[in-house]
C-alpha cells in the first residue's frame, strides 16, 4: 500500500472507529460486533504502525474509549482505566511477547496468570477505611460516570470489607477495578419470571447488566440480578502485592468476589494452552467470556514495560472466536413444531460466528420481529454460543438504507393451509390441525429421541418418510412396522429393517419418565416427568389426575397442571394411548422419588463428564437432582464431586488440578446409598 492509499484509508477507519466507539460506550447501542470493530481497529494500528506519521493524537489507537454519558456525575480515576490489545491466535501472543522481550529481557523467564475476559461493564470502587464510598463506570479511561447508588444494589459487593480477627486488614485507601455482569443462570431465570409475568424479556446478560446499572433509578438496577468479580487494585494507600496472582488472593482474602478461573503458569506456552482451555470451556462457565488475558505475574516488570496507546505492554486479550456478527438478513421463513407453534427463523447470507458458517437463525416468534421492527433486507445482530441454536439479536438501524421490507405474519399453516390461532395471552401462534403432516414429522423425532424413548436409527429423515408414506399416523404407528412395510420405503435393505425393528422392540421397556416425556406434553421435561411418574405410578392414574391433584406436585403450578389434563383430556390422546398400551408400551410401578428427609446429596454440586454405563446423562442428572443434588456444567472450585464416564474431555484433568473427587457410576450409587465414597484412581 502507497503512502497516499494509506493516508486515505486510516483517515476512513479513524472516522467509522469513533462513530462505532461512540454507539458502544456511550449511547450503549453498538451496531456492528466487537469482532468487526477489532478487526478495523487492527487493520488502522497496522497502517499507523508502516507509516507513523499518519498516526494522529484523537486516533482509536491512542486513547481509551469514549465520553460520558450525560446525566451522572464526572469522576476522574486516580490512575488511567486503560483497556488491553488484543490477540488473536497464538503467534499474535507471541509476536506480542517476542515485542516486549526486547524492552526487558527478564521477560523471557516471567510466569503469567491467565484469566477469563469477562464480558460485562467494567466499574472502579472506591474504599475510605474499609467502607464503600464510590464507584464509577470506566467511561474514557480518565474520567467515568458516579454510579455509586446503583452499585450499591448488587449484593455481591461489599458495602464494608468484612475483617475478622486475625484477618487480613485492608488499606485505609483502596480502589479496585472489576467486572458487573450477570451469571447466566440467573440471567435465564429473570427472563423465565419476567415471560411469566408477560413482561418484556431481554436478550442478552452483557447489555443487560449495562444498561440497569446507568439506570437513573436504583430500584430498576435493584431488580436486575448483577453480580461482581473483580481482579486488579488500581490504588491502595499502603504498598499493593508484588504479583497478580497474589492481587487475586489479597482480593479474595478481603471479601471481593473473584473469578475461580484464573490459573497461574511458568511460561508463554503454558499460558497460551490455558487461554486455548478457557475458550474450549468457554460455553460451561457459569458467566459469558469473550476472550482470556494474559497478564505477566510479576507486576513490577508489567509496570516497567509501560504503556503504549491505550495498551499497557505487560497484558494482552487473547480473543475468542466471534459468537456475535452482524449479517443480511435475506428473507423470513416458518417452522411448524410439533405441538403446532408456528416460528418464524431467519435466512441469511452466510456468515461465519463462532467457527461455524451460519445460514438460518431463529427469531424466537412472530412479537419479536414486530418489537424489534426487523425487516426483510436488514442488517442483523446475530449470536451463536457452543450448541445453542443462532439466534438474532435485532436490526442494525443505522445500517437501513429504505429498500427493506416489513414482514407480515401468515394466516395459514404453510404445511397444511389451516388457518393458525393465537391462544390469548400467549405469544405462539398455532396450527391447530391434528393431522398436519409437518406437526407429526415433529412428534414423531421427538418420541424417537434419545431423551425420550431412544429409539436408534429414527431420525427426522425417517420420519419424514415415515409419514410421506402413510406408514405411521400417530406414534403408535411406529408399534406396527415390520420387515415387509419398510422393505417397502426407499435406502431399506433387510439388515437396516432388522436393527431399526429391533430398536423399537428395546423401546417398550423405556421408564415411565421417558414415556411421559416422549409424549411431548407442552411444558413437561425430564424433571417434571420424573415427578409425574414417582407419584402416579402409571398412565391409568395420570390419565384420572385432575388440576388440584398435580399441583400438589412440587414444581407443578397452574399452567403445567392444565396443560396435563388438557392434553388427557383430547380424545385423540386418548385413542393414542390406548393404542401405545395395546403394543405393549406401558410401564408401570416406578418407585417413588426420594422423600425430602432421605437426602444424601444435600448440598453437593456434581459435575457429569463422558459416556455412562448405564445412566444416559440426562437419568445420571435427574438421578443426583432427586436425591438433592446440584448438577452444573462446569468444574470450579465449589463443584463436590466428578461423574467420570468413558472418554471424558478437559473436566476430568480441570478436577484434578483443582482437587477435585472423581466418581465412576457404580462409586456415585455407593454414595446415594450410604453417603460415602470411593473416587476413582488418576
Amino acid at each position: 500500500m502507497d503512502k497516499k492509499t494509506a493516508e486515505h484509508r486510516a483517515s476512513q477507519l479513524r472516522q467509522t472507529l469513533h462513530y462505532h466507539n461512540y454507539r458502544y460506550h456511550v449511547l450503549d447501542s453498538p451496531v456492528i460486533s466487537d469482532v468487526e470493530y477489532d478487526r478495523m481497529l487492527a487493520e488502522l494500528k497496522d497502517i499507523e504502525s508502516e507509516f507513523p506519521d499518519l498516526a494522529t493524537p484523537d486516533s482509536p489507537t491512542q486513547r481509551v474509549g469514549g465520553q460520558p454519558a450525560e446525566g451522572f456525575e464526572r469522576v476522574r480515576h486516580p490512575a488511567a482505566i486503560l483497556s488491553l490489545s488484543n490477540a488473536f491466535d497464538p503467534d499474535d501472543v507471541r509476536s506480542w511477547n517476542a515485542r516486549i522481550a526486547r524492552l526487558d529481557e527478564a521477560v523471557v523467564g516471567a510466569a503469567y496468570v491467565v484469566e477469563p475476559k469477562l464480558d460485562g461493564l467494567t466499574v472502579v470502587l472506591h474504599y475510605e477505611d474499609g467502607i464503600f464510598v464510590r464507584g464509577a463506570t470506566r467511561g474514557d479511561g480518565e474520567f467515568g460516570e458516579d454510579i455509586t447508588s446503583n452499585l450499591r444494589t448488587i449484593r455481591a459487593l461489599p458495602l464494608r470489607i468484612p475483617v475478622e480477627e486475625g484477618g487480613v486488614q485492608p488499606p485505609s485507601r483502596l480502589v479496585v477495578r472489576g467486572e458487573a455482569l450477570i451469571f447466566r443462570e440467573d440471567f435465564e431465570a429473570m427472563n423465565r419470571r419476567l415471560e411469566a409475568s408477560g413482561e418484556k424479556t431481554f436478550v442478552n446478560p452483557r447489555n443487560t447488566a449495562s444498561g440497569a446499572l446507568r439506570q437513573l433509578d436504583p430500584s430498576l438496577t435493584a431488580s436486575r440480578p448483577i453480580s461482581l468479580l473483580c481482579y486488579a487494585i488500581v490504588e491502595a494507600s499502603s504498598d499493593p502485592p508484588a504479583t497478580q496472582w497474589a492481587t487475586l488472593e489479597l482480593l479474595r482474602a478481603l471479601g471481593f468476589p473473584v473469578s475461580e478461573e484464573p490459573v497461574r503458569v511458568e511460561d508463554l506456552e503454558a499460558a497460551i494452552r490455558a487461554a486455548r482451555d478457557l475458550e474450549a470451556r468457554r460455553d460451561e462457565l457459569p458467566y459469558e467470556v469473550d476472550g482470556a488475558v494474559l497478564k505477566i505475574d510479576d507486576l513490577a516488570l508489567a509496570d516497567r514495560l509501560g504503556v503504549v496507546g491505550k495498551d499497557p505492554r505487560g497484558a494482552i486479550a487473547y480473543k475468542f472466536a466471534a459468537q456475535e456478527v452482524t449479517t443480511l438478513l435475506e428473507d423470513i421463513g416458518v417452522n411448524v413444531g410439533r405441538t403446532g407453534v408456528i416460528t418464524p427463523y431467519a435466512m441469511l447470507q452466510p456468515v461465519e460466528v463462532g467457527g461455524v458458517t451460519v445460514r438460518q437463525a431463529t427469531l424466537h416468534n412472530f412479537d419479536f420481529i414486530a418489537e424489534k421492527d426487523i425487516r426483510v433486507g436488514d442488517r442483523v445482530l446475530i449470536k451463536r454460543a457452543g450448541d445453542v441454536i443462532p439466534y438474532v439479536i435485532g436490526p442494525m438501524l443505522e445500517s437501513r438504507t429504505g429498500r427493506e421490507k416489513r414482514y407480515r405474519m401468515p394466516s395459514r399453516c404453510p404445511s397444511c393451509g389451516e388457518q393458525l390461532e393465537r391462544v390469548e395471552g400467549e405469544v405462539a401462534v398455532y396450527c391447530v390441525n391434528a393431522s398436519c403432516p409437518a406437526q407429526l414429522v415433529r412428534v414423531l423425532e421427538h418420541y424417537a429421541a434419545r431423551g425420550s424413548m431412544d429409539i436408534e436409527g429414527l431420525g427426522i429423515k425417517l420420519a419424514e418418510q415415515l409419514v410421506a408414506s402413510g406408514l405411521v399416523k400417530d406414534v403408535a404407528d411406529v408399534y406396527a412396522l415390520n420387515m415387509d412395510s419398510l422393505l417397502s420405503l426407499e435406502g431399506f435393505a433387510e439388515k437396516k429393517a432388522e436393527n431399526l425393528l429391533q430398536a423399537i422392540e428395546t423401546s417398550k421397556s423405556q421408564s415411565l419418565a421417558r414415556l411421559i416425556i416422549a409424549l411431548g406434553i407442552r411444558g413437561v421435561g425430564d424433571v417434571a416427568a420424573a415427578d409425574l411418574a414417582g407419584h402416579y405410578g402409571s398412565l391409568d392414574r395420570l390419565q384420572q389426575a385432575d388440576e388440584d391433584d398435580l399441583m400438589t406436585i412440587g414444581g407443578i403450578g397452574p399452567n403445567l397442571a392444565q396443560a396435563i389434563v388438557d392434553w388427557m383430556a383430547k380424545k385423540r390422546n386418548q385413542s393414542l394411548l390406548l393404542k401405545l398400551k395395546d403394543a405393549g408400551v406401558w410401564p408401570e410401578a416406578e418407585p417413588p422419588r426420594a422423600s425430602p428427609a432421605s437426602m444424601p446429596f444435600e448440598g453437593k454440586t456434581f459435575v457429569i463428564t463422558g459416556t455412562l454405563a448405564t445412566f444416559t446423562r440426562e437419568e445420571a442428572k435427574a438421578f443426583i437432582e432427586s436425591r438433592g443434588g446440584k448438577v452444573t456444567g462446569s468444574v470450579s472450585r465449589r463443584t463436590d464431586y466428578l461423574v467420570l464416564g468413558d472418554s471424558p474431555g478437559s473436566k476430568a484433568e480441570r478436577a484434578r488440578d483443582l482437587g477435585v473427587p472423581q466418581l465412576d457410576e457404580p462409586g456415585l450409587r455407593r454414595l446415594a446409598e450410604s453417603g460415602k465414597d470411593k473416587p476413582v484412581d488418576d
